[in-house]
Protein backbone atom coordinates (compact mmCIF):
# COMPACT_ATOMS: atom_id res chain seq x y z
CA UNK A 1 0.00 0.00 0.00
CA UNK A 2 2.54 2.26 0.96
CA UNK A 3 4.37 1.77 -3.01
CA UNK A 4 1.45 2.51 -4.15
CA UNK A 5 0.86 5.51 -2.36
CA UNK A 6 4.45 7.23 -3.13
CA UNK A 7 3.84 6.34 -6.94
CA UNK A 8 0.68 7.88 -7.35
CA UNK A 9 2.22 11.24 -5.48
CA UNK A 10 -0.47 10.78 -2.90
CA UNK A 11 -0.62 13.59 -0.09
CA UNK A 12 -1.84 13.28 3.28
CA UNK A 13 -4.61 15.55 4.59
CA UNK A 14 -4.27 15.81 8.52
CA UNK A 15 -7.99 16.65 10.26
CA UNK A 16 -11.05 16.68 8.82
CA UNK A 17 -12.84 19.68 10.28
CA UNK A 18 -13.81 22.40 7.86
CA UNK A 19 -10.14 23.54 6.89
CA UNK A 20 -9.51 19.73 6.50
CA UNK A 21 -12.28 19.48 4.00
CA UNK A 22 -11.57 22.87 2.13
CA UNK A 23 -7.99 21.17 1.37
CA UNK A 24 -9.76 17.83 -0.10
CA UNK A 25 -12.13 19.99 -2.17
CA UNK A 26 -9.48 21.61 -3.28
CA UNK A 27 -7.02 18.61 -4.16
CA UNK A 28 -9.67 16.50 -5.63
CA UNK A 29 -11.14 19.55 -7.98
CA UNK A 30 -6.97 19.63 -9.21
CA UNK A 31 -6.72 16.17 -9.98
CA UNK A 32 -4.46 15.40 -7.02
CA UNK A 33 -5.11 11.85 -4.82
CA UNK A 34 -4.97 12.03 -0.93
CA UNK A 35 -5.86 10.44 1.97
CA UNK A 36 -7.39 12.01 5.37
CA UNK A 37 -6.40 10.86 8.61
CA UNK A 38 -7.37 11.96 11.99
CA UNK A 39 -6.25 11.20 15.35
CA UNK A 40 -9.80 10.82 16.74
CA UNK A 41 -11.19 8.00 16.20
CA UNK A 42 -14.54 8.85 15.45
CA UNK A 43 -14.29 12.85 13.93
CA UNK A 44 -16.81 14.60 12.67
CA UNK A 45 -17.60 15.08 9.17
CA UNK A 46 -17.20 11.29 8.38
CA UNK A 47 -20.46 10.89 6.48
CA UNK A 48 -19.95 14.37 4.52
CA UNK A 49 -16.53 12.95 3.88
CA UNK A 50 -18.31 9.71 2.51
CA UNK A 51 -20.23 11.21 0.16
CA UNK A 52 -17.93 14.02 -1.64
CA UNK A 53 -15.15 11.44 -2.25
CA UNK A 54 -16.32 8.07 -2.08
CA UNK A 55 -12.93 7.02 -3.21
CA UNK A 56 -10.51 8.89 -0.99
CA UNK A 57 -9.29 6.23 2.05
CA UNK A 58 -9.82 7.39 5.87
CA UNK A 59 -7.76 6.60 8.38
CA UNK A 60 -9.29 7.61 12.29
CA UNK A 61 -7.09 7.31 15.62
CA UNK A 62 -3.52 7.28 15.82
CA UNK A 63 -1.97 8.30 12.73
CA UNK A 64 -0.54 5.51 10.45
CA UNK A 65 3.41 6.54 10.21
CA UNK A 66 3.76 3.57 7.45
CA UNK A 67 0.95 5.78 5.53
CA UNK A 68 2.71 9.30 6.25
CA UNK A 69 5.99 7.78 4.49
CA UNK A 70 4.88 7.25 1.69
CA UNK A 71 3.28 10.48 0.83
CA UNK A 72 4.47 13.26 -1.10
CA UNK A 73 3.28 15.68 1.09
CA UNK A 74 1.41 16.46 4.81
CA UNK A 75 -1.32 19.32 4.80
CA UNK A 76 -1.44 19.65 8.54
CA UNK A 77 -4.97 21.51 9.71
CA UNK A 78 -3.75 23.87 12.33
CA UNK A 79 -5.81 22.06 15.10
CA UNK A 80 -3.38 19.67 15.00
CA UNK A 81 -0.01 19.95 16.81
CA UNK A 82 3.77 19.73 14.92
CA UNK A 83 4.86 18.42 17.88
CA UNK A 84 2.70 15.13 17.44
CA UNK A 85 4.93 12.00 17.39
CA UNK A 86 4.19 10.35 14.11
CA UNK A 87 4.10 14.53 12.43
CA UNK A 88 7.60 14.78 13.85
CA UNK A 89 8.87 11.96 12.39
CA UNK A 90 7.66 12.20 9.29
CA UNK A 91 9.23 15.18 8.83
CA UNK A 92 12.73 14.05 10.04
CA UNK A 93 12.50 11.95 7.44
CA UNK A 94 11.92 14.71 4.65
CA UNK A 95 8.39 14.99 4.21
CA UNK A 96 7.34 18.21 3.82
CA UNK A 97 4.84 19.44 6.38
CA UNK A 98 2.61 22.63 4.84
CA UNK A 99 -0.90 23.90 5.87
CA UNK A 100 -3.98 24.92 3.58
CA UNK A 101 -2.16 28.88 3.67
CA UNK A 102 0.86 27.61 2.27
CA UNK A 103 -1.28 25.93 -0.38
CA UNK A 104 -3.46 29.19 -0.85
CA UNK A 105 -0.68 31.60 -0.67
CA UNK A 106 0.71 28.95 -4.31
CA UNK A 107 -2.37 29.93 -5.95
CA UNK A 108 -3.50 33.03 -4.83
CA UNK A 109 -3.21 35.69 -7.83
CA UNK A 110 -4.68 38.73 -5.86
CA UNK A 111 -2.86 40.78 -3.36
CA UNK A 112 -3.22 39.51 0.37
CA UNK A 113 -3.53 41.35 3.43
CA UNK A 114 -2.31 39.57 6.03
CA UNK A 115 -4.26 39.75 9.33
CA UNK A 116 -2.74 37.89 12.80
CA UNK A 117 -2.71 39.18 16.93
CA UNK A 118 -4.01 37.79 19.59
CA UNK A 119 -6.95 39.89 19.59
CA UNK A 120 -9.34 42.40 17.28
CA UNK A 121 -8.41 39.88 14.67
CA UNK A 122 -11.76 39.20 13.22
CA UNK A 123 -13.04 42.76 13.85
CA UNK A 124 -10.22 44.63 11.88
CA UNK A 125 -10.28 41.77 8.99
CA UNK A 126 -14.44 42.18 8.65
CA UNK A 127 -13.32 45.98 8.43
CA UNK A 128 -10.77 45.62 5.72
CA UNK A 129 -13.01 43.48 3.87
CA UNK A 130 -15.95 45.73 4.06
CA UNK A 131 -13.68 48.81 3.47
CA UNK A 132 -13.14 47.14 0.32
CA UNK A 133 -16.30 46.44 -0.52
CA UNK A 134 -17.63 50.01 -0.59
CA UNK A 135 -14.77 51.07 -2.62
CA UNK A 136 -16.37 48.34 -5.33
CA UNK A 137 -13.54 45.82 -4.97
CA UNK A 138 -13.88 42.53 -5.79
CA UNK A 139 -12.80 41.34 -2.30
CA UNK A 140 -12.93 38.13 -0.52
CA UNK A 141 -12.62 37.45 3.19
CA UNK A 142 -11.47 34.79 5.30
CA UNK A 143 -8.89 32.28 7.19
CA UNK A 144 -9.21 31.79 10.43
CA UNK A 145 -12.57 34.09 10.13
CA UNK A 146 -15.76 32.51 8.15
CA UNK A 147 -14.79 30.75 5.09
CA UNK A 148 -11.50 28.65 4.57
CA UNK A 149 -8.69 30.40 2.74
CA UNK A 150 -9.02 27.85 -0.38
CA UNK A 151 -12.62 27.74 -0.82
CA UNK A 152 -11.89 31.64 -1.24
CA UNK A 153 -9.69 30.84 -4.53
CA UNK A 154 -11.31 32.37 -7.75
CA UNK A 155 -9.61 34.37 -10.92
CA UNK A 156 -11.64 37.45 -10.63
CA UNK A 157 -11.12 38.30 -7.04
CA UNK A 158 -8.90 41.38 -6.72
CA UNK A 159 -7.76 41.08 -2.68
CA UNK A 160 -7.86 38.79 -0.30
CA UNK A 161 -8.31 39.80 3.62
CA UNK A 162 -7.21 36.95 5.59
CA UNK A 163 -7.36 36.17 9.51
CA UNK A 164 -4.51 34.19 10.41
CA UNK A 165 -3.76 32.71 13.49
CA UNK A 166 -0.91 31.65 14.96
CA UNK A 167 -1.64 27.66 14.48
CA UNK A 168 -2.04 28.35 11.03
CA UNK A 169 1.19 30.66 11.01
CA UNK A 170 2.88 27.47 11.81
CA UNK A 171 3.38 25.88 8.79
CA UNK A 172 4.00 28.86 6.38
CA UNK A 173 7.21 29.58 5.13
CA UNK A 174 6.81 32.50 3.14
CA UNK A 175 3.49 34.20 2.82
CA UNK A 176 4.63 37.25 0.56
CA UNK A 177 1.65 40.17 1.22
CA UNK A 178 0.96 42.68 0.00
CA UNK A 179 0.58 44.24 3.86
CA UNK A 180 0.87 42.21 7.09
CA UNK A 181 0.53 42.84 11.16
CA UNK A 182 0.41 41.71 13.88
CA UNK A 183 -2.26 43.99 15.50
CA UNK A 184 -1.41 43.04 19.23
CA UNK A 185 0.12 40.19 21.46
CA UNK A 186 -0.80 39.03 25.07
CA UNK A 187 -0.92 35.45 26.55
CA UNK A 188 -3.06 32.72 24.67
CA UNK A 189 -2.74 28.74 23.23
CA UNK A 190 0.00 28.33 26.43
CA UNK A 191 -1.62 25.12 26.31
CA UNK A 192 0.32 24.64 23.26
CA UNK A 193 3.52 26.62 23.28
CA UNK A 194 5.85 25.70 25.78
CA UNK A 195 6.44 29.63 26.08
CA UNK A 196 5.18 33.43 25.17
CA UNK A 197 8.74 33.07 22.89
CA UNK A 198 7.72 30.24 21.20
CA UNK A 199 4.01 31.61 20.11
CA UNK A 200 5.15 35.26 19.40
CA UNK A 201 7.57 33.72 16.76
CA UNK A 202 4.53 31.42 15.24
CA UNK A 203 2.64 35.03 14.93
CA UNK A 204 6.12 36.72 13.21
CA UNK A 205 5.91 34.31 10.38
CA UNK A 206 2.76 36.28 8.89
CA UNK A 207 5.96 39.28 8.27
CA UNK A 208 7.83 36.36 5.85
CA UNK A 209 8.11 38.01 2.37
CA UNK A 210 5.16 41.18 3.18
CA UNK A 211 5.49 44.49 0.77
CA UNK A 212 4.68 47.07 3.71
CA UNK A 213 4.17 45.98 7.15
CA UNK A 214 1.52 47.28 9.85
CA UNK A 215 2.99 47.41 13.56
CA UNK A 216 1.36 48.17 16.95
CA UNK A 217 3.41 51.53 18.36
CA UNK A 218 1.95 50.45 22.09
CA UNK A 219 2.99 46.70 21.40
CA UNK A 220 6.44 46.58 21.14
CA UNK A 221 6.02 42.80 20.11
CA UNK A 222 4.32 43.40 17.23
CA UNK A 223 7.20 44.53 15.66
CA UNK A 224 9.61 42.00 13.57
CA UNK A 225 13.12 41.58 15.76
CA UNK A 226 15.02 42.13 12.34
CA UNK A 227 14.72 44.35 9.40
CA UNK A 228 11.98 42.62 6.88
CA UNK A 229 12.82 44.90 3.94
CA UNK A 230 9.40 46.07 4.31
CA UNK A 231 8.18 49.68 4.63
CA UNK A 232 6.58 49.70 8.02
CA UNK A 233 3.32 51.60 9.01
CA UNK A 234 2.78 52.45 12.72
CA UNK A 235 -1.19 52.61 14.38
CA UNK A 236 -2.00 53.76 17.77
CA UNK A 237 -1.42 56.33 20.11
CA UNK A 238 -0.62 60.12 18.98
CA UNK A 239 -0.04 60.56 15.13
CA UNK A 240 2.82 60.93 13.64
CA UNK A 241 4.96 61.17 10.44
CA UNK A 242 4.48 57.30 8.85
CA UNK A 243 1.34 56.40 11.00
CA UNK A 244 -2.40 56.56 11.61
CA UNK A 245 -3.36 57.65 15.02
CA UNK A 246 -5.03 60.53 17.26
CA UNK A 247 -4.53 63.98 17.16
CA UNK A 248 -6.69 66.58 19.15
CA UNK A 249 -7.94 70.15 17.58
CA UNK A 250 -10.20 72.46 19.47
CA UNK A 251 -10.93 69.70 22.04
CA UNK A 252 -12.01 67.40 19.52
CA UNK A 253 -10.21 63.71 19.04
CA UNK A 254 -9.92 63.05 15.36
CA UNK A 255 -8.45 59.57 13.50
CA UNK A 256 -5.76 60.66 11.87
CA UNK A 257 -3.21 59.88 8.86
CA UNK A 258 0.13 61.38 9.55
CA UNK A 259 -0.96 64.64 11.08
CA UNK A 260 -4.21 64.77 8.99
CA UNK A 261 -7.64 64.68 10.46
CA UNK A 262 -9.66 62.28 9.22
CA UNK A 263 -12.86 61.48 11.32
CA UNK A 264 -13.81 62.20 14.59
CA UNK A 265 -13.30 59.68 16.88
CA UNK A 266 -16.95 59.55 18.45
CA UNK A 267 -18.26 59.10 14.70
CA UNK A 268 -16.90 55.88 15.00
CA UNK A 269 -19.74 53.69 15.20
CA UNK A 270 -18.52 50.62 17.65
CA UNK A 271 -17.99 51.75 20.77
CA UNK A 272 -15.07 51.43 23.48
CA UNK A 273 -11.01 52.71 22.94
CA UNK A 274 -10.17 49.26 21.82
CA UNK A 275 -12.02 49.83 19.24
CA UNK A 276 -10.37 52.95 17.91
CA UNK A 277 -7.22 51.03 17.77
CA UNK A 278 -9.01 48.58 15.21
CA UNK A 279 -10.09 51.56 12.85
CA UNK A 280 -6.93 52.74 13.10
CA UNK A 281 -4.99 49.36 11.95
CA UNK A 282 -7.80 49.23 9.50
CA UNK A 283 -7.26 52.54 7.76
CA UNK A 284 -3.46 51.28 7.84
CA UNK A 285 -3.60 48.20 6.37
CA UNK A 286 -6.80 49.81 3.62
CA UNK A 287 -4.09 52.86 2.78
CA UNK A 288 -1.59 50.32 1.99
CA UNK A 289 -3.60 47.92 -0.24
CA UNK A 290 -4.72 51.71 -2.15
CA UNK A 291 -8.78 51.62 -0.56
CA UNK A 292 -9.84 54.90 -0.86
CA UNK A 293 -9.39 56.57 2.21
CA UNK A 294 -13.21 57.95 1.49
CA UNK A 295 -14.69 54.67 1.15
CA UNK A 296 -12.52 53.45 4.57
CA UNK A 297 -14.01 56.83 6.31
CA UNK A 298 -17.60 55.52 5.66
CA UNK A 299 -17.44 52.22 6.39
CA UNK A 300 -15.67 53.28 9.60
CA UNK A 301 -18.91 55.74 10.48
CA UNK A 302 -21.56 52.58 9.44
CA UNK A 303 -20.20 49.55 10.36
CA UNK A 304 -22.02 48.00 13.68
CA UNK A 305 -18.98 45.47 14.66
CA UNK A 306 -19.31 41.45 15.02
CA UNK A 307 -21.58 39.09 17.20
CA UNK A 308 -19.69 38.20 20.59
CA UNK A 309 -17.57 41.23 20.31
CA UNK A 310 -18.22 43.43 23.06
CA UNK A 311 -22.07 43.41 21.60
CA UNK A 312 -24.49 45.34 23.41
CA UNK A 313 -27.62 43.26 24.20
CA UNK A 314 -30.59 44.79 25.86
CA UNK A 315 -30.77 47.29 29.12
CA UNK A 316 -32.60 46.02 32.22
CA UNK A 317 -33.51 48.48 34.92
CA UNK A 318 -31.21 51.17 33.45
CA UNK A 319 -28.36 47.95 33.47
CA UNK A 320 -26.29 47.71 30.45
CA UNK A 321 -25.64 44.14 29.34
CA UNK A 322 -22.68 43.69 26.69
CA UNK A 323 -21.40 40.08 24.99
CA UNK A 324 -18.35 39.83 24.55
CA UNK A 325 -18.04 36.07 24.45
CA UNK A 326 -14.88 35.92 22.42
CA UNK A 327 -13.04 37.50 25.08
CA UNK A 328 -11.38 33.92 25.46
CA UNK A 329 -8.17 34.98 26.24
CA UNK A 330 -6.59 37.91 29.12
CA UNK A 331 -5.92 40.45 26.46
CA UNK A 332 -9.04 40.41 24.87
CA UNK A 333 -10.75 40.59 27.95
CA UNK A 334 -8.57 44.05 29.03
CA UNK A 335 -9.26 45.34 25.93
CA UNK A 336 -12.96 45.08 26.78
CA UNK A 337 -12.83 46.01 30.09
CA UNK A 338 -10.70 49.17 29.09
CA UNK A 339 -12.85 50.03 26.44
CA UNK A 340 -16.26 50.03 28.31
CA UNK A 341 -14.99 51.32 31.52
CA UNK A 342 -17.14 54.28 32.73
CA UNK A 343 -15.67 55.38 36.68
CA UNK A 344 -17.71 55.85 38.96
CA UNK A 345 -20.43 53.50 37.39
CA UNK A 346 -19.73 50.31 38.40
CA UNK A 347 -19.17 47.51 35.51
CA UNK A 348 -19.67 43.83 37.06
CA UNK A 349 -17.54 41.23 34.51
CA UNK A 350 -18.47 37.48 33.89
CA UNK A 351 -15.29 35.43 34.28
CA UNK A 352 -13.92 31.78 33.60
CA UNK A 353 -13.97 28.84 31.92
CA UNK A 354 -10.60 26.65 30.80
CA UNK A 355 -7.54 29.47 31.44
CA UNK A 356 -5.24 27.63 28.65
CA UNK A 357 -2.53 28.16 31.13
CA UNK A 358 -2.73 31.82 31.68
CA UNK A 359 -1.58 34.19 34.37
CA UNK A 360 -4.92 35.67 35.55
CA UNK A 361 -3.07 38.32 37.95
CA UNK A 362 -2.29 40.01 34.74
CA UNK A 363 -5.80 41.64 34.83
CA UNK A 364 -4.90 43.08 38.14
CA UNK A 365 -3.91 46.61 37.15
CA UNK A 366 -7.05 47.20 34.93
CA UNK A 367 -9.62 46.08 37.73
CA UNK A 368 -7.69 47.95 40.24
CA UNK A 369 -8.07 51.29 38.14
CA UNK A 370 -11.77 51.03 38.11
CA UNK A 371 -14.72 50.69 39.93
CA UNK A 372 -15.51 46.65 39.29
CA UNK A 373 -16.77 43.56 40.41
CA UNK A 374 -16.40 40.15 38.82
CA UNK A 375 -18.49 36.95 39.04
CA UNK A 376 -16.58 33.36 38.06
CA UNK A 377 -18.11 30.73 36.31
CA UNK A 378 -16.44 27.43 34.86
CA UNK A 379 -13.68 24.77 35.36
CA UNK A 380 -11.13 27.42 36.54
CA UNK A 381 -12.86 29.77 38.58
CA UNK A 382 -10.59 28.99 41.72
CA UNK A 383 -7.58 29.96 39.53
CA UNK A 384 -8.99 33.22 38.27
CA UNK A 385 -9.87 34.46 41.85
CA UNK A 386 -6.72 33.59 43.37
CA UNK A 387 -5.14 35.54 41.30
CA UNK A 388 -8.07 38.48 41.65
CA UNK A 389 -9.43 38.56 45.11
CA UNK A 390 -7.60 41.36 46.85
CA UNK A 391 -8.32 43.85 44.06
CA UNK A 392 -11.72 43.09 43.52
CA UNK A 393 -15.26 41.82 45.18
CA UNK A 394 -15.61 38.90 43.83
CA UNK A 395 -18.49 36.37 43.86
CA UNK A 396 -19.21 32.40 42.18
CA UNK A 397 -22.15 30.86 40.18
CA UNK A 398 -22.84 27.94 39.21
CA UNK A 399 -23.82 28.78 35.61
CA UNK A 400 -24.56 31.07 33.18
CA UNK A 401 -27.79 32.09 34.34
CA UNK A 402 -26.77 32.24 37.96
CA UNK A 403 -24.05 34.62 37.04
CA UNK A 404 -26.32 36.90 35.08
CA UNK A 405 -28.95 37.20 37.91
CA UNK A 406 -26.16 38.06 40.66
CA UNK A 407 -24.69 40.50 38.16
CA UNK A 408 -28.20 42.21 37.87
CA UNK A 409 -28.47 42.09 41.46
CA UNK A 410 -25.08 43.41 42.41
CA UNK A 411 -25.77 46.79 39.41
CA UNK A 412 -28.29 49.72 40.06
CA UNK A 413 -28.91 52.17 36.85
CA UNK A 414 -25.77 53.59 34.84
CA UNK A 415 -23.70 50.29 35.60
CA UNK A 416 -22.90 47.70 33.10
CA UNK A 417 -22.38 44.16 33.01
CA UNK A 418 -20.06 42.77 30.80
CA UNK A 419 -19.33 38.62 29.66
CA UNK A 420 -15.95 38.75 28.78
CA UNK A 421 -14.57 35.58 29.93
CA UNK A 422 -10.36 35.32 29.21
CA UNK A 423 -11.11 31.89 28.90
CA UNK A 424 -12.09 29.01 26.51
CA UNK A 425 -15.70 27.98 26.78
CA UNK A 426 -15.44 24.61 26.22
CA UNK A 427 -15.93 23.17 30.16
CA UNK A 428 -19.36 24.20 29.56
CA UNK A 429 -20.46 25.19 25.64
CA UNK A 430 -19.62 23.73 22.77
CA UNK A 431 -17.71 26.89 21.95
CA UNK A 432 -17.65 30.82 22.43
CA UNK A 433 -20.46 31.61 19.78
CA UNK A 434 -22.52 29.28 21.95
CA UNK A 435 -21.58 30.52 25.42
CA UNK A 436 -22.39 34.22 23.58
CA UNK A 437 -26.11 33.21 22.34
CA UNK A 438 -27.14 31.68 25.22
CA UNK A 439 -25.51 34.90 27.05
CA UNK A 440 -27.79 36.74 24.97
CA UNK A 441 -30.85 34.64 24.65
CA UNK A 442 -30.74 34.44 29.07
CA UNK A 443 -30.32 38.67 28.97
CA UNK A 444 -33.47 38.94 26.84
CA UNK A 445 -35.76 36.06 29.04
CA UNK A 446 -34.86 38.09 32.01
CA UNK A 447 -35.61 41.28 30.11
CA UNK A 448 -39.15 40.36 29.00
Amino acid sequence: MSQMIASNNVKAIIGTGITGLSVARFLAKNGQSFVLMDTRENPPNLEKIKQEFPHAKVQTGQLDLDTLLACSEILLSPGVAQATAEIVAAKNAGIPIVGDIELFVRYAKAPIVAITGSNAKSTVTTLVGEMAKTAGIKVAVGGNLGTPALDLLADDIQLYVMELSSFQLETVSKLNAKVATILNISADHLDRYKDMREYILAKMRVYFGAEHIVVNRNDLLTHPPLAQGAKAIQFGGKADFGSFGLIEENGQEYLAKNLTPLMPANQLFIPGRHNIENALAALALGDAVAIPMDAMIATLKSFKGLRHRCEFVAQIKGVEFYNDSKGTNIGATLAAIKGLARDPKQLTVILGGEGKGQDFSELVPALKNIHCRAVLIGRDASIIAAAIEKTVPITRATSLKEAIEQALSLSKGGDAVLLSPACASFDMFKNYEDRGEQFCQLVMEMKS
